[in-house]
């Protein structure tokens, strides 16, 4: 298998899961652009045809297959694992799904040179003592946090496995079906939006496609046991996000209490009201990362966020 070095200058094969999603998909394209070849998890057929017309191999199956994720490990030189099974009503579910898959793909790939990149987030990431400073690539995850990533791969880790995290904030661009969606389809179906107290909470956020080459970079570059952040804007405030949302939709800006928010947002409350200011300045430094896509206010401003189906 291949050293840090040889991964620089060759190219790869590389297992992706959840190849066919907002996030997969751009990585799957940049991969493909930089020479690397893909092979893909896909779980339907309309997944699969989605890979194929974009040049990836494709494996049939989902996070649930342990001997088929680790016979994709086995059949590559790397593994992206970006799938994850998202329901904000039940983050256990998908933490547990997270964890067996990692420890199955880990326990494949253990004493290899194979690169397992796994993907977290940077609102997991343990800010206990930090007060107002930011959140850098040193924070390890929080203790108690359902999404159980960074854990399971630093078990892989210590199994033998080489495992880089990746850590995103909010990701934006064309093709969200996410986060942000969900907070214009709340704000347009209750007739405002709405922020926490003085709406000052900072979100880390990332372009879909500069994180994508993030991914990329920490293959080629990335150095085993190492947290690196795909946070282009560090702190992007809430009332600012809420603002553009209303102008857009043309609904009023209201602020709320935390008790008017849990019942405005439901499960989103949580992460409304949360402040998670964030660095990458180590990742851009080591992996030469220089996110340059558009950022979130100028995306919800410009891009597909309120375009209606035709």
């Amino acid at each position: 298998m291949l050293t840090r070095l040889d991964r620089r200058r060759s190219q790869l094969r590389v297992f992706v899961t959840g190849g066919s999603g907002f996030v997969g998909t751009a990585i799957v394209q940049q991969l493909l652009r930089a020479g690397h070849s893909v092979l893909a998890l896909a779980r339907s057929e309309a997944s699969a045809s989605q890979l194929r017309s974009a040049g990836a191999q494709v494996q049939a199956g989902d996070l649930a297959d342990l001997d088929g994720l680790r016979r994709g490990a086995l059949e590559a030189d790397a593994v992206i694992h970006a799938a994850f099974q998202l329901d904000l009503a039940d983050w256990t579910k998908g933490g547990e799904l997270d964890r067996r898959a990692i420890e199955a793909i880990g326990t494949a790939i253990a004493g290899s040179e194979r690169l397992l990149v796994v993907s977290s987030g940077a609102f997991g990431i343990d800010t206990t003592g930090l007060g107002i400073q930011e959140s850098t690539e040193e924070n390890g995850p929080r203790t108690g946090h359902p999404r159980v990533t960074e854990t399971a791969a630093a078990e892989a880790s210590a199994r033998g496995a080489k495992v880089a995290v990746i850590r995103l904030g909010v990701v934006h661009g064309d093709g969200d079906r996410h986060f942000l969606p969900a907070l214009i389809a709340v704000a347009r179906a209750k007739g405002l939006s709405a922020y926490v107290g003085d709406g000052a909470q900072r979100w880390p956020v990332v372009h879909v496609r500069d994180a994508a080459e993030a991914y990329r970079l920490t293959l080629e570059r990335g150095v085993p046991g190492a947290r690196y952040h795909a946070i282009a804007e560090g702190g992007i405030p809430v009332r600012d996000i809420a603002t553009v949302i209303a102008r857009r939709l043309g609904v009023p800006v209201v602020a709320q209490s935390p008790e008017e928010a849990a019942a405005h947002f439901g499960p989103l409350a949580l992460f409304v009201g949360t402040d998670r200011l964030t660095s990458s300045s180590r990742t851009r430094e080591q992996l030469g990362w220089n996110p340059h896509h558009p950022g979130l206010l100028e995306d919800l401003e410009t891009g597909s966020y309120f375009r209606r189906p035709a």
